[in-house]
């Protein structure tokens, strides 16, 4: 998922000037070695937007080192024994994946300002089918895409609900189209690995409205996997069965990231527990794919 809103304080124009030229240096040579670096490794290359990056919302000093952000990705690689490399950004949209002239919901800015877990200088769907080409052994993809679409949405109607859902026929049918071609691209490279979607839970499974858009948000991403071969992680599933017990609320159930203005709210970013969560599902269901076996 995204985030909505971003905004840069004076203190990222700060670290950009003041500290960011010398330790992006370093920090992109530690990012890029932990990415496999010869064909034979078997990697997990995950790709989508801040959930999958593992972003924190106003983060401060955090920003210039992304070791400080783990997301689902790390703790599904180790637990597969995977070599993982995380080309998430956080703010990406399925348009912006594809070409820097799409709507963004803040991925550009972000990567401009501070370092990915990966560094590339190319869109993350460019960067995505080189890495394949050149690890031929990589046994998993993910991606995460489709919630900043909703966002730019959401942004544009000024959360009025009449507006989003007038409007959202026609995004959803953007996110298919545009997930179909990226799913499509991945496949194109030669990839036989399992190709997964991870779906998106909702912020509170007791609101038909933000529950609905999630749900036609997933019903389309299962459409667009369906047409590919792809598998789909049901993360939807997985954080309503435990957010069952906070009453429906996700951020009850201490899935999300609390909100840095009041720790009794929170923001839609997955806490350490949502992303373990996320990788539970994923590692259930690449092992089902697996020995079904794969796609």
């Amino acid at each position: 998922m995204g985030h909505r809103n971003f905004h840069f304080s004076h203190l990222a124009t700060k670290l950009r000037n003041a500290v960011l030229t010398l330790a992006m240096a370093g920090m992109w040579t530690l990012a890029w070695a932990v990415q496999p670096d010869a064909p034979g490794n078997s990697a997990f290359l995950a790709l989508g937007d801040s959930v999958v990056f593992g972003y924190i919302t106003q983060a401060g000093y955090a920003y210039v080192n992304p070791d400080n952000f783990i997301g689902y990705p790390e703790y599904a690689g180790g637990d597969l024994r995977l070599n993982t490399a995380n080309a998430a950004c956080p703010g990406e949209t399925t348009g912006g994946f594809m070409s820097f002239t799409a709507p963004d919901n803040g991925c550009r800015p972000f990567r401009a300002t501070f370092p990915l877990h990966v560094k590339y200088l190319s869109t993350q769907l460019d960067f995505a089918t080189n890495f394949l080409q050149t690890h031929r052994q990589t046994r998993l993809v993910t991606v995460g895409l489709g919630a900043n679409d909703v966002f730019l949405l959401q942004n544009s109607c000024a959360g009025n609900p009449a507006c989003i859902q007038n409007g959202l026929p026609a995004v959803l049918l953007a996110i298919y189209t545009n997930m179909k071609s990226i799913l499509s691209s991945l496949r194109a490279t030669g990839f036989h690995g399992v190709l997964m979607v991870v779906n998106y839970y909702s912020l509170d499974y007791t609101d038909p409205l933000e529950t609905g858009t999630i749900a036609a948000l997933n019903q389309t991403l299962a459409a667009a996997a369906a047409a590919n071969g792809a598998v789909v992680a049901d993360a939807f599933t997985a954080f309503q069965a435990v957010a069952s017990i906070a009453g429906g609320k996700t951020c009850v159930a201490g899935l999300l990231n609390a909100s840095p203005q009041n720790q009794w709210l929170c923001d839609v970013h997955p806490s350490q527990s949502g992303q373990q969560l996320l990788s539970d599902t994923i590692e259930a269901t690449y092992m089902a794919a697996s020995k079904g076996g794969g796609n």
